[in-house]
């Protein structure tokens, strides 16, 4: 044996899993391994522990460890000539290391390339002769008790053929790296026990030919109809409608209701077709610009959603496609919170009824980092949805330009998935049966352990990236090899012909007949079911078409405003809180009673505790929510006395009334852009819960620009899809650098239009109490973007009095609050919105400047122009108005404000601004720099004009 070899064996260094795997069958039944590895157990166990302590609970590292010594001396120890036993010992350990070796590595020479362009890496340990086997030991009976061949003594060769067969035919299994031992039996039972080798009746394999002729027909049909138009087409892939297939109704079978889909572009008309039972009629009406236009802007064919109900076998089911941009993976979060939504909806606490299945690509999964968020929320309490069943069209080309090598640093494109312990299913897309059967153990898998599970299916694509696209350009050699590929369906249905499952001719006439269907404009999928109406649907239908108004009821009444106190303020009998919570607790109680004004935290909880009260769910998710990142919520008790999370733990909002909807609030995973798509979906599937995120610092929904720019702002108009999810995002310039000052307040200004979201940025605590139910209660659904506060969560000023919130409403503008300005002498109006009116009440007191008035903005968008006009017609001597704000004059609302003021202003008036200069940072991150920015401001609000002034 070459030293090289031995040198990059996995099995030198010691083969952990496999040892473990063994190690575990000696704890449970020492007679389970064989005499050599139950004598080196025995001896393992009989040295003493470092303590002097017995050996006997030994754990598995001690053995892991003494087994990589033993083996870096190398896999086959010299044995002399008359020690024939011995050497039949080793023999039986080296055969137990080569079905170790076929498990964790076979899948390098599984058959899964169906075009064939690279050569069998060079794998020693999966060669007998590495272990020392020659043509002579094949014949010798070996006991493979360990395996699930269906004997416990076989051949070396009657042994290697099962192996291959297994672990290096067209499906190759990625499992052996999952720590649970349960798991990993589970996976070789499974593939062992029929070798990895589909055995489907006529019956079956004939509906398997109809859904890769299916796939297929659709694809060609459009090409010769639409030719040039873009589709995105499956071709080399067709395997994938048979995937899906089998996956609803194998799932139906195990008891799911619901299936949530999320995929990008390639082959999504194909399973809008032929899977959810789109109408053909319909989409031939997209290609040729004859569909309805119902929405403000739409968007093209292959990013449309769509649901149905399909009948199985074993009941109907809905599926639901997730609309999705051409962000890609950016949807997988998006159906994660959909499903999340629908589960609880159900009381379904583990996934049994509920699917979310994500389709991916092959360059998309490994290069997007939503993929590696989505997947961390998997097993998290709050965002786990029961398992995800992920599928990958494996195109081997990702985007069409990439050469291989440039493609990802893993062996796998799906080797993400092993950060989570997923299993993974390699298989050859020209064989629709592997595929069926992969898809088969996918779902029994995630059915069993409630765990995600991959299915890598690799296929090539016919056309380019799209039909526009030329891939033989950059891709010569690869193309070539695809011309001459005559294509899944057919290798298919020549081979069933051949074996004499269907008569001669038969894959000729399916596709005959799929294309006569096409011409009669017909569904091609299972029955769709038109009428029905499953007990859990939402009825969306109260919420939609519905006229802007800013008027809602939110005041409750002062008898249950004292009640809901008391129950916020109250803990358990035996309950120890901090000291520092028990005089947060004794100021709520104090701001209940009326005794002190209510500051911010108390509005929240009131805001949260009437919902509830009322019916409606209250879901609040961030990286800092329970405690408030700044300290100031304290949704979440910790018993001082206790550590253990469960039992340590009081949430008064749950304890409100016996008869009260859920509250739930999570400290999220330090994700952003993963998170937030999670619970923009959650709001999607769920418009009677207050869905809330909130960013630890505002400048962190950065981090998630694609799902606010693709998703909130723009989803509705595209997909008509409402919404009412609120984004809680601090903001306020407090002198804490470029990082935690802005919550870039000008990108959510930039995406306002066609009254699509409400941006606020709320000054008190009764605004925050009553925008928060003022969601809620007004029977349509938009996105709310709060610009939270960070020094006013404690600031006396913006505390509010109890009258407050037992009277009135949500004030889209703050007009002038001292009463000792004078409306009539009034000659500037400074109208601001957050923090900085604060800053300008106190400088126009030092000033002595009782000619100045000052309004809060605090309703962005939507602009509240009738509001402002009422508040401009109070001041008829105003000659100047100017608009101030902390941010610099480049960013925040001040280009999108000054148009909407001049619109109220009367002839000869004139605006100006005042705040910061322009700058490339969201704010300085000198302290100093930062207080001569924050006086300059101020002084320049009350100064002459100068500089940009706008005459009306």
């Amino acid at each position: 044996m070459m030293q090289d070899q031995r040198d990059t064996s996995y099995l030198f260094g010691g083969n952990a899993p496999y040892v473990e795997e063994l190690y575990e069958s000696y704890l449970h039944d020492p007679a389970s391994v064989s005499d050599h590895w139950r004598d080196y157990f025995d001896n393992v166990k009989q040295v003493p522990a470092a303590d002097g302590s017995s050996r006997s609970d030994v754990a598995h590292g001690p053995i892991v460890a003494s087994f990589a010594e033993r083996a870096k001396q190398g896999p086959i120890r010299t044995v002399s000539a008359d020690s024939a036993d011995s050497d039949m010992g080793f023999k039986r350990v080296a055969v137990q290391q080569l079905i170790a070796a076929y498990r964790n590595v076979g899948n390098r020479w599984a058959d899964i390339d169906p075009l064939k362009r690279t050569e069998r890496p060079d794998i020693p340990e999966l060669d007998p002769a590495f272990y020392g086997f020659t043509d002579g030991d094949m014949d010798i009976v070996f006991n493979t008790s360990n395996t699930f061949f269906g004997k416990n003594q076989m051949t070396l060769r009657d042994l290697l053929q099962a192996l291959r067969e297994t672990y290096c035919g067209t499906l190759g299994a990625e499992y052996m790296y999952i720590a649970d031992q349960k798991i990993k039996k589970w996976w070789q039972e499974k593939l062992e026990s029929v070798r990895s080798t589909p055995h489907f009746s006529a019956d079956q394999k004939r509906e398997i030919l109809d859904r890769v002729t299916a796939a297929e027909g659709l694809e060609r049909y459009l090409q010769a109809k639409y030719v040039g138009q873009k589709r995105f087409s499956l071709e080399g892939g067709e395997s994938f409608i048979a995937c899906m297939d089998e996956l609803i109704r194998e799932s139906s079978a195990k008891g799911v209701q619901e299936i949530v889909l999320g995929m990008a572009h390639r082959g999504r008309l194909n399973v809008l077709i032929n899977t959810l039972g789109k109408m053909p009629t319909d989409l031939f009406a997209e290609f040729e610009h004859k569909g309805p236009e119902t929405l403000p802007a739409g968007d093209v064919k292959y990013h449309q959603g769509f649901s149905s109900d399909i009948s199985t076998p074993s009941g109907p089911v809905h599926l639901s496609l997730a609309f999705n941009p051409s962000h890609l993976e950016i949807v997988n979060p998006v159906v994660e919170g959909s499903a999340r939504a629908r589960m609880e909806r159900r009381g379904d606490l583990l996934g049994e009824k509920v699917l979310p299945v994500l389709v991916h690509g092959d360059a998309a999964i490994a290069g997007q980092g939503v993929m590696q968020e989505t997947l961390m929320m998997a097993e998290v309490r709050g965002y786990s949805t029961g398992g995800t069943i992920h599928i990958v069209i494996n195109n081997q080309i990702g985007f069409t330009t990439s050469d291989p090598r440039d493609l990802r640093s893993s062996l796998y494109c799906t080797d993400i998935m092993k950060v989570i312990d997923a299993p993974v299913l390699h298989v050859n897309g020209d064989d629709p049966e592997a595929v069926v059967l992969a898809t088969k153990l996918a779902v029994e898998f995630r059915s069993q352990f409630h765990k995600d599970v991959a299915i890598d299916i690799v296929c090539f694509r016919k056309l380019g990236h799209n039909e526009q696209d030329t891939p033989a350009m950059t891709q010569p050699l690869m193309y070539k090899i695809i011309a001459a590929h005559p294509g899944t369906r057919k290798l298919y249905a020549d081979k069933l012909e051949a074996q004499g499952v269907l008569p001669v001719g038969t894959g000729d006439l399916m596709v005959k007949e799929y294309r006569a269907a096409m011409d009669a404009g017909k569904q091609t999928s299972d029955p769709v079911l038109s009428n029905f109406k499953g007990k859990f649907a939402v009825d969306w239908s109260p919420f939609l078409n519905k006229k802007w108004t800013d008027e809602a009821d939110t005041a409750i009444p002062l008898t249950e405003w004292r009640r809901l106190a008391e129950r916020v303020t109250s803990v358990r009998e035996g309950f120890k809180v901090h000291p520092l919570v028990e005089k947060v607790l004794n100021d709520r109680s104090a701001m209940g009673r009326g005794e002190i004004n209510v500051d911010w935290g108390m509005g929240e909880h009131m805001a949260f505790a009437s919902l509830v009260a009322s019916g409606y769910p209250v879901r609040l998710s961030g990286e800092d929510s329970g405690r408030g990142t700044f300290t100031h919520r304290h949704a979440v008790f910790h018993n001082q006395n206790r550590e253990k999370w469960d039992a340590g733990i009081y949430i008064p909002l749950r304890h409100i009334a016996k008869d009260q909807a859920p509250f739930v609030v999570i400290d999220s995973i330090l994700s952003e852009e993963a998170v937030l798509g999670f619970e923009y979906g959650y709001a999607a599937a769920e418009p009677n819960t207050l869905t809330i995120w909130e960013a630890q610092f505002g400048d962190f929904a950065n981090g998630a620009q694609v799902v606010i720019d693709q998703f909130i702002a723009s989803g509705e108009v595209k997909w008509g899809r409402a919404n009412g999810l609120v984004m809680m995002l601090p903001h306020g310039y407090e002198g804490q650098g470029p990082e935690h000052s802005s919550a870039r307040l000008e990108r959510f200004m930039q995406l306002c239009a066609d009254t699509n979201m409400q941006v606020i940025q709320p000054t008190t605590a009764s605004q925050i109490f009553h925008v928060l139910r003022r969601q809620m209660i007004r029977q349509f659904r938009k996105p709310l973007i709060l610009m939270t506060p960070k020094s006013l969560l404690r600031n006396k000023e913006a505390a509010s009095p109890l009258s407050e919130f037992t009277k009135g409403g949500f004030h889209t503008i703050l007009g002038e609050r001292d009463e000792t300005i004078d409306a009539k002498k009034v000659t500037r109006l400074i109208i601001c919105s957050g923090k900085v009116y604060y800053d300008l009440v106190k400088a126009r007191t030092e000033k002595k400047q009782d000619e100045v008035a000052i309004i809060r903005l605090e309703q962005l968008y939507p602009f509240p122009h009738k509001a402002l006009a009422a508040e401009l017609k109070k001041f008829s001597n105003v000659a100047e108005v100017i608009w101030c704000q902390d941010e610099p004059q480049n960013q925040g609302a001040w280009f999108f404000v000054q148009h909407n003021i001049l619109e109220n202003m009367s002839e000869g008036m004139k605006l100006a601004y005042a705040g910061r200069p322009a700058s490339a940072s969201p704010a300085c991150g000198y302290a100093h720099l930062h207080q001569e920015q924050q006086k300059s401001l101020l002084t320049s609000a009350f100064a002459k004009l100068k500089g940009y002034v706008i005459t009306k």
